[in-house]
């Protein structure tokens, strides 16, 4: 939360506009508004005419139902010099709600919008309406297939999670999805989950996750988009928008958040939809709305450690080398005494690291942090520096660890068929590998849990996979099982290098 920027001020700052009147007055250019539509959600894109393309969903404000109308929703296609607005919109898409825009791997542009999305070889369309396929793959679909949220991985294949925090993938962002998790990657706390936005840079996988009935955010990482570490700290919650001069609106609440992202997938700019009242208070034809508006954030810097040897508590020093990009200059911009390196853990409570020499690299800058209070740990697939500059700006960074392999195979297995006969148990599987890379000959086992306890049923090898290459595997069936009962069953997978990958359900063994 502490990245959002002051909103520019651009246009006339007016109360002749709709809203509360802890939104008025206010500088209408900044995102999307007007008087006849209620918009919703939508993010933005920099297209290749140099122009910021936004795909956002309205219905009118005069509808009967007011707000509620949201499920007659329509999606626009906005266009703006600027990343901030103010948007126009230039052409109606079709129906559809909570839109989010992506770039197929072939080029094409694909919008997703509830139940379905529209796909075209230009933004300027013809758009064509389609749906998408889902696998659930023996998983329990967590709050439905809505709300969904992608990012596009080094080889043209997506990411996808779903409303309810389930892990999807699919090799092409248009062909079936598949899910591999089988519970939530929420954060372990109460709260009604929505909205989830998930991005990719060149270090790691982000995600924010909001509570709607809380009114609070989440923020989570990950280093392949499975597996997501919970950060601590409020993601977003109202307060958060105010212009260079001072002027606050204070919404009453902010949902379907987006992001803006640059070259190297970082983000540099928020997008909501806000409204000034609680949504069954909007009315038709009243003071009431809702609209899309853009947050500049502060962008992370880009960080690239130099030691060759693997770094715990006993290393002595950390090189650490920070770029210099257009607006930042490492040899004047930091305020080096506040700098702190290391497991983010670490750094986010002021700990870490301390910087206690520098030399230039050019244009770059070379810090060498103590190494002495790093912490980082086999738990940790990123550093961070934390501090300030020497205005007293915020100033972050993440950079991988050299050590850390981050694209592996991402093997998933469905659950067992287990067929108890006259002649023994049979046991089949089916596995695939979502990863990017081919995977080794992996052991596999199977058990069950009884009193707390596991019973171990089967095992054998999952064959070398290629990317989203699956296969039936044949397995050992070491214990008899009882036909027409139904087992908890667990499945393990364990490649080399990484944690066992566990899949538990419930089956009936057949006769």
């Amino acid at each position: 939360m502490d990245r959002f920027l002051p909103m520019r001020v651009q246009g006339p700052l007016t109360d002749a506009t709709w809203g509360a009147a802890e939104v008025v007055p206010r500088y209408i250019e900044n995102g999307l508004e007007d008087n006849e539509w209620s918009y919703w959600g939508g993010n933005a894109r920099l297209g290749k005419n140099g122009k910021y393309h936004l795909f956002v969903c309205r219905w009118r404000e005069d509808a009967e139902k007011g707000h509620m109308a949201w499920p007659q929703s329509e999606v626009v296609h906005a266009v703006a010099e600027h990343s901030f607005g103010p948007y126009e919109v230039k052409k109606t898409i079709g129906p559809g709600h909570n839109p989010e825009w992506f770039q197929l791997m072939d080029g094409r542009y694909v919008i997703y919008v509830f139940k379905g999305y529209f796909i075209a070889e230009s933004l300027e369309g013809p758009w064509t309406s389609k749906n998408f396929n889902f696998d659930n793959r023996d998983r329990k679909i967590n709050d439905g297939l809505s709300n969904l949220t992608f990012a596009r991985r080094e080889d043209g294949s997506y990411l996808m999670v779903c409303l309810g925090g389930g892990v999807w993938f699919s090799q092409t962002g248009i062909s079936t999805y598949s899910q591999v998790t089988d519970k939530s990657v929420y954060p372990p706390v109460e709260g009604r989950f929505e909205d989830p936005v998930i991005w990719k840079t060149n270090i790691q996988y982000h995600m924010i996750v909001n509570d709607w009935y809380g009114r609070i955010a989440y923020y989570l990482r990950s280093k392949n988009g499975v597996n997501w570490k919970v950060e601590p700290g409020e993601a977003y919650q109202p307060g958060i928008a105010r212009y260079e001069d001072g002027t606050v609106v204070d919404w009453f609440k902010y949902e379907r958040i987006k992001v803006l992202q640059d070259n190297f997938g970082r983000a540099t700019q928020a997008h909501f939809a806000v409204i000034d009242t609680i949504k069954w208070d909007d009315l038709s034809n009243d003071n009431h709305s809702s609209k899309h508006i853009c947050i500049p954030l502060t962008v992370g810097r880009l960080l690239t450690i130099l030691n060759k040897d693997k770094i715990n508590a006993s290393t002595k020093s950390i090189k650490v080398r920070i770029e210099a990009e257009e607006g930042f200059n490492p040899h004047t911009d930091l305020d080096l005494g506040s700098l702190r390196f290391g497991a983010p853990e670490e750094v986010n409570f002021g700990r870490g690291s301390k910087a206690k020499k520098t030399e230039k690299a050019e244009h770059d800058l070379i810090i060498t942090f103590e190494g002495a209070g790093n912490g980082i740990d086999d738990e940790n697939f990123t550093a961070k520096m934390l501090g300030k500059t020497h205005k007293g700006d915020l100033l972050f960074g993440y950079t991988r660890l050299p050590w850390v392999n981050y694209i592996e195979p991402i093997l998933s297995a469905r659950l067992p068929e287990i067929i108890q006969g006259n002649d023994g148990c049979q046991l089949k599987m089916e596995v695939q590998n979502f990863g990017q890379v081919h995977s080794e000959l992996t052991p596999v086992e199977i058990g069950y849990v009884l009193n707390g306890q596991i019973v171990h049923v089967g095992s054998g090898n999952v064959p070398a996979l290629r990317p989203f290459q699956k296969v039936m595997v044949d397995l050992t069936c070491d214990n008899d099982l009882n036909p027409g009962t139904e087992y908890n069953i667990r499945v393990s997978l364990e490649p080399r290098g990484q944690k066992p990958i566990l899949l538990t359900g419930q089956i009936r063994v057949g006769e």
